[in-house]
């Protein structure tokens, strides 16, 4: 039998939904495939290389990647690093974690032994080169949950649904089934007839019927997708559904509004972490470096071409006195923002390219529970529930489950609600995110809670950001993708993928390619 591309995606489309339709489209090149470029190729290990030193600036994941790959070729690296910990914004909180921020508040983490919360990078796509990292070095992984049917939306300007909690699976299959209702209507009512064939239209309304599990003359009644009041059960117990909100208040609250998420490239499942934190990578890549090869608690304060190469002056944080480092290349990780504040000689245009880089804000916190009522009270086994409220999403652990406490994550927040919670204490911050808290999950959210940590990165040190706001095709992202010198310039900023370790790693890569290439070509 011949099946043609469009018999062969329609189907598909039924079966798997628009992802697989999309992919098996890119297949046969009728659409663009994220992460079409080749794998890349590291150089493989060269004499030219021995004994030429360089010198990364920062221990995130770019300069760790850079220092990684470049001791594998056989230069001889050095990290330096401000913090006391590798991992940059990648930054697992857990017992005995102790942080100042810019405000001069010191806080302590003294959660359980084995609980934490990632205070930085959280998820990892499949698609992302951060899994081979883990592969090669050997950090065990788990499965993230990034979307969960039980947790729920709650949205305060959303007319009659204002202030209602409703589940994912609720609001999806409401919103999905009133929205197949109206495109079934229009269908069999002719709207479409001068564009679709009447095979079209067929097959048309038979996926809608699916999609929205519409009765048989095409009205969306409600659905056992939605859930149940009363679980089915044994014998005759057919259990109680849920009824569904009106065509008219679904429509008009904008349940739907953050279901495009879960469609996203880099957020669609699978998603994955590494076992007991995301900095686990981390302290992976700075093993296999080597200890001693990275100078933890120093900053740096200048950076300098010479004539031979490159001078960086550093300072301990702990306090002491300046002391000049030599090296005859410089991979400089630091945040854009924060390279304008050095000593150094860097051409103004290069100053002004790191200026247009601009900070944002994104923060966390995380709760410890004696008790893990999400899931004996709710049934929400990781995910996250969103609002537009500032804490805009509540993150539920994806470990330890069935145990006697857990750490959720109070809110996840950027932009303007991050900056709602940046000039208060963390005591006011743990206020604010408990009454909106409370607000969608009730009353015993303010309950049974043992310990609490928060972070801005906007406030922390040596960070003073999340990520850098720009555009990838703008001239002054192209000028710092090219060495200024012997210093050269890598980080998620200077990547496809800005705020995903994937972009720090695979910038990293190409600093790598672009540095070895110049000294094997003798420049």
């Amino acid at each position: 039998m011949t099946v043609t591309r469009r018999t062969f995606i329609r189907a598909l489309g039924l079966a798997g939904g628009a992802g697989a339709a999309y992919e098996a489209m890119a297949s046969i090149g009728l659409a663009p495939r994220a992460g079409d470029d080749p794998a890349w190729t590291p150089p493989a290990r060269d004499a030219r290389a021995a004994g030429r030193r360089v010198l990364v600036l920062g221990a995130g994941p770019a300069g760790l990647a850079a220092a990684h790959e470049l001791g594998k070729v056989g230069y001889d690296v050095s990290v330096v690093e401000a913090r006391t910990r590798p991992g940059g914004r990648v930054w697992s909180v857990r017992a005995g974690t102790e942080e100042t921020d810019l405000h001069g508040e010191t806080q302590r983490c003294t959660f359980a032994p084995g609980h934490f919360f990632n205070l930085g990078a959280t998820r990892i796509p499949q698609s992302h080169v951060t899994l081979d990292y883990c592969r090669e070095l050997g950090v065990e992984i788990q499965p993230f949950g990034n979307q969960n049917a039980n947790t729920v939306v709650n949205y305060t300007d959303a007319g009659a649904l204002s202030g209602t909690s409703v589940t994912y699976r609720a609001a999806k299959a409401d919103t999905f089934g009133y929205v197949s209702e109206l495109l079934h209507k229009a269908t069999t009512r002719g709207a479409v007839d001068d564009v679709l064939t009447a095979a079209d239209k067929e097959a048309l309304s038979e996926f809608l019927v699916s999609l929205g599990d519409l009765s048989s003359d095409g009205r969306y009644l409600g659905s056992p997708r939605r859930g149940y009041a009363r679980e089915p059960g044994g014998g005759t117990d057919a259990g109680t559904p849920t009824v569904p909100y009106p065509m008219s208040s679904v429509i008009r609250s904008g349940l739907g509004r953050n279901f495009a998420f879960d469609y996203e490239y880099d957020q669609a499942t699978m998603m994955f972490t590494p076992v007991g934190g995301m900095d686990r990578i981390h302290h992976a890549l700075a093993e296999r470096i080597g200890a001693d090869r990275i100078r933890y608690g120093t900053a740096v304060t200048g950076l300098h071409n010479t004539p031979d190469g490159v001078t960086v002056d550093v300072v301990p944080v702990a306090g002491g006195p300046v002391e000049r480092l030599t090296a005859d290349e410089v991979v400089c990780t630091l945040p854009p923002h924060l390279v304008t504040r050095l000593d150094t000689n860097l051409p103004a245009a290069v100053l002004a390219a790191q200026r247009a880089a601009k900070p944002s804000s994104s923060g966390k916190l995380g709760i410890e529970y004696t008790r893990r009522w999400w899931e004996t009270d709710e049934r929400i086994y990781g995910g996250a529930s969103n609002t537009d409220r500032d804490i805009a999403q509540i993150m539920f652990p994806y470990d330890h489950f069935h145990a006697d406490r857990g750490v959720v994550v109070g809110y996840y927040s950027s932009g303007a609600r991050q900056r709602a919670f940046e000039s208060l204490t963390h005591r006011q911050r743990l206020a604010k995110a408990l009454d909106e808290g409370a607000a969608i999950h009730g009353e015993k959210y303010r309950s049974d809670i043992a310990s609490s940590f928060s972070g801005s990165w906007a406030v922390t040190r040596w960070s003073e950001s999340a990520w850098a706001s720009w555009e990838a095709t703008s001239p002054e992202y192209r000028l710092l993708t090219q060495p200024a010198g012997r210093i050269w310039f890598a980080g998620d900023h200077l990547s496809h993928a800005i705020a995903w370790q994937h972009g720090a790693f695979t910038s990293a890569r190409s600093t790598v390619s672009a540095l070895h290439a110049r000294v094997a070509g003798g420049a």
